[in-house]
Formats: C-alpha cells, structure tokens, sequence
C-alpha cells in the first residue's frame, strides 16, 4: 500500500517526515517538485509535479491518499479514491458534498477520514475524551445542566502591536472575519453574523493562567452530536471559537470596520491588497515561535451547583525543526494514516476518532509535541 501525500505546504512538513522517517511507501506530490524537494528531499527521491492524471494512474486499491491541497482539492481526490478503491485523509472541515460520498465509501469499505489536524482534530479528541469521563463519573445525570467551551488560536509567543502573525497567506484570516457563527448561549441559539460582535473573555487554566479574547466560530450545533451529548441533556452553553491574545480587538478595529464595507469585485480586489500588505507588515520571522494553545472545557451544574468541571489545556511553541502550528496539524494527520493502514477506523467519511483506545494513544502521541498538556479538575485539584 503507498500512501500518496499530495502537498507540501507549511502545515504538512512534520508529518511527512515523521512517516517517511518510519520507512513507509510514500510518493510525494506537490505543485513544486523543488520545494518538496527542499522539505524532504534528504528522505526521499519520489517527488512527482502533482497532476490528478498522474495520480489517477499511480493509485491503486488500498492506497492512501493524504491531500494537504487547497479545500477546493478534497472532493475531487476523494471521488478519485472512491473510483479506484483507495482511502483518503484530509485535516479539513467535512464539506456536504465529501459528506455525500459516506455511503459509497461505506459499501466499498473505504475510510475517508478527516478533520484530523489541530482544529479540528485535537480538538475533536478532547471532547471525546472529556465527555466519556463525564458519562462515566458518579456526577453524570442527564438532567445536570451542561456547558462546552473549545477555544483555539495559534498566536505569536512574543506578543506584538497587532497581537497576531501570519504563518501563510492573511487572506484565509480576512475572509473569516466575513463568516458568520452559530452557537448556544443561556441555552438559547447564538446567531453572530461577525466574530467582533460576540468578543468574550476566556481566562486559560494554564500553569499561569491566562487571559486571552475569544469568539464564536462556524456552526457549532452539529457537533453536539458528534461529542455524543445525550439529546435531552439541557446545555447552557455550546461553542467552538477561536482564541486571539488579549488586545486584539482593538488592534484589529479599523480592519474590521474597513471589512465591513468591503463589496464585490473590488472589495475582493482590497481583501487581496489588504492581505499582501499584512503578509508584508506581519509575517513571522526566521526562525520566530509561533505559540498554539487550545482549551476544551466541559462543566455540569446540578440545582446551582457545580458538579463536574475538567478543561484539557494545551501549550505548544515553534522550536528549531518546525511551528507549534505545522507540528500540531501534520503530526496529528500521521496518526490518522497509520490508523487507517492499521484498520483502526471504520468505513465512510468520518472525523477524528472517539474510540477511547485511539483517543489516548493520539493523546500520547499529541503529548510529545506540546510544551504543556493536561486535563485540569478543577473540582478535585
């Protein structure tokens, strides 16, 4: 079986060479055949100039296909995977239309995996793992009111004015600052059709806890499911949003007000100018850190009263082989292709496992790579 690892872009270096350091059957595909080859050209000599055509005749049955392309790219590597019996991986949200092929994956026992990076993917990981403590505490009862906060952002570790850095392109930034969120508040649906307009504090449980902006981000309501909340369970509180350092609002504020005005071609055309302008003011430096930290954090309250409370906390920074950001996202995948060579996960489009056993090897794994991880009880020290 080769697993063919479309991509080589600033997110994907660690994992492939995690796996080709473990001596799998890898082909390397990438747009530019010199930079992969400066990334892992020390470990390999398969690097091809990526082309669906070439793939199409290179894939055979049981193969794996890794695409850390554009999301544009994931559907269409995913339906060639379908035609020609292979599995598939991505760190991507699961799009409806990848959503679409979970029965024909199925009925050719086919595993398209994704959401396996940081977020989502840890993410995910954490929720399983903190939910099922929950449900098997002498705390859980399904009348206990619930709240679920996951927050994550990748910031610079040395702080500076605009309180953020760019690790690529700031075009992907810009246009989510357009997107609107869906979320549970006082057990009511939260609609925010712009992250600024629900900016909350969230003090981390870290060893020196620390305050940090956060706000709603996507649709947060499916994944209630997903993390195996009973359905009658009352929730006060859902969300999944993005962490910034404290000072970013204000930093940010004529960005924001600008955005808002932004329209059609033009306002494209500006979004773009806007992007080149940041990349230019507000790109790391070589060899800067960049810092990620996630919290994911589960309470349960009975008549007032907390009765169960935990948050896994991580901390992660760049270091000389790679970003926090990079290591995170890549390494994380690694483990969804081995697991998927293992026949450790089932038919059909899925995202990251909850089976407890995978859980804590990826968490273990996951451990190696933070500068800082725990699961903090906040009830019994």
């Amino acid at each position: 079986m080769t697993i063919h690892w479309c991509g080589t872009g600033l997110s994907a270096i660690p994992g492939l060479r995690r796996l080709l350091e473990e001596g799998r059957d890898i082909t390397v595909w990438n747009r530019s055949v010199d930079k992969a080859r400066d990334a892992v050209g020390d470990l390999t000599d398969r690097i091809k100039p990526f082309d669906i055509a070439a793939l199409d005749s290179a894939l055979t049955e049981g193969d794996v296909v890794v695409s850390m392309l554009p999301g544009d790219w994931h559907v269409p590597l995913a339906e060639l995977c379908l035609a020609k019996g292979a599995h598939f991986v991505s760190s991507s949200y699961i799009a409806p239309e990848m959503r679409a092929l979970d029965g024909a994956a199925r009925e050719k026992g086919l595993t398209f995996v994704n959401e396996v990076g940081l977020d989502p993917g840890i993410d995910h990981l954490m929720a399983h793992r903190l939910v099922a403590d929950y449900r098997a505490s002498d705390a859980y009862d399904p009348s206990n009111e619930v709240s679920f906060t996951s927050y994550c952002g990748g910031v610079p570790k040395h702080p500076n004015p605009f309180r953020y850095k760019f690790s690529w392109s700031p075009l992907g930034v810009l246009k989510a600052l357009r997107s609107p969120s869906r979320s549970i508040r006082e057990f009511e649906e939260l609609r925010v059709d712009r992250p600024w307009n629900a900016i909350s504090t969230y003090s981390a449980p870290l060893p020196t806890p620390e305050d940090f902006e956060v706000y709603p981000n996507r649709d947060s309501l499916p994944f209630m499911e997903e993390y195996n909340f009973g359905p009658d369970w009352p929730v006060r509180q859902f969300v999944r949003g993005t962490l910034r350092l404290n000072g970013w609002t204000d930093a940010w504020s004529d960005i924001f007000r600008e955005i808002e005005t932004l329209e059609g071609d033009a306002g494209e055309a500006r979004l773009k100018e806007m992007s080149d302008q940041f990349w230019s003011d507000n790109a790391y430096d070589e060899g800067e850190p960049d810092r990620v930290v996630l919290c994911v954090d589960l309470n349960a309250d009975r008549d007032g009263k907390t009765v169960w409370h935990k948050t896994y906390v991580m901390d992660a920074w760049g270091d000389e082989g790679s970003t926090a950001m990079a290591r995170l996202v890549s390494i994380t995948v690694s483990m969804a292709v081995n697991s998927v060579l293992k026949g450790e996960l089932p038919a059909g489009v899925i995202a990251a496992p909850s089976d407890p056993k995978l859980v804590e090897r990826w968490m273990q794994e996951i451990d190696s790579q933070a500068q800082h991880l725990q699961i903090v009880d906040h009830l019994h020290g």
